[in-house]
C-alpha cells in the first residue's frame, strides 16, 4: 500500500510518529510530509530526531513543496493520513484553501474520492472547528479524533496511543495487532 502521511504542527506528534512506525512495519510505502510547526512540536515533545523520521519514509517531502506528486489529482495512492492535524490545517481544508502541499494533498484526496483520515487532537472544541470538521467530513474525509479508549485496560501512555494509532490503520485499511479488540 501507498500512504501520504502528513504531521503538522497540533500537540501529540507521537500519534503521527508511531503511526509511521507501524505503516512501515505493515510493509507499506510511506510519503511523509512534516510542516515546520510539527517540527518544532516533536522536538519539544519527543526525543525522536527528525532525521531519523525522514529516513524511516520512502519518500519526504517539506510542506513548501507545492510541486510534489501528491499536489497532483493524477497522483495514485491508497490513502492519506493527517496525524495529528492542526486546526489551522483543518480550517485551510474545509474553506480549500490549499497554500501547502498538506493542504493541497487533501483537497486531492478529497476531490478524487481517496480515503483520507484527520486526526484532530484539540480540546475543548470552539463551534469554528467543529463546524470545520462538519464540512469536512460532509467532503468525504474520516475524522478520527485522538480520542482515549479504555476497554482494552490500558496500562501505559503507549496503551493509549497504540489504539489511537491502531484505529488510524484499521481506517487505512492495514492490519495490526496494536490493541486488543471489543469482546462483548
Amino acid at each position: 500500500m501507498k500512504i501520504v502521511l502528513a504531521i503538522t504542527g497540533a500537540s501529540g506528534a507521537i500519534y503521527g510518529i508511531r503511526t509511521l512506525e507501524e505503516l512501515k512495519k505493515a510493509g507499506c510505502e510511506v510519503y511523509l510530509i512534516i510542516s515546520k510547526n510539527a517540527k518544532k512540536i516533536i522536538k519539544h515533545e519527543t526525543s525522536y530526531e527528525l532525521k531519523d523520521l525522514i529516513s524511516a519514509a520512502d519518500k519526504y517531502f517539506e510542506e513548501d513543496e507545492i510541486s510534489a506528486e501528491m499536489a497532483s489529482g493524477s497522483f495514485r495512492y491508497d490513502g492519506a493520513a493527517i496525524v495529528p492535524c492542526s486546526l489551522k490545517t483543518m480550517g485551510a481544508i474545509a474553506s480549500g484553501y490549499a497554500d501547502n502541499l498538506i493542504t493541497r494533498m487533501s483537497m486531492c484526496s478529497l476531490k478524487e474520492g481517496r480515503k483520507i483520515v484527520i486526526v484532530p487532537r484539540e480540546t475543548p472544541l470552539d463551534l469554528i472547528s467543529l463546524e470545520n470538521m462538519v464540512k469536512v467530513k460532509k467532503s468525504g474525509a474520516v475524522i478520527l479524533p485522538a480520542m482515549p479508549a479504555f476497554y482494552h485496560r490500558p496500562e501505559s501512555v503507549d496503551d493509549i496511543v497504540n489504539h489511537v494509532v491502531g484505529k488510524i490503520l484499521d481506517q487505512l485499511g492495514v492490519e495490526h495487532e496494536l490493541f486488543k479488540r471489543w469482546e462483548g
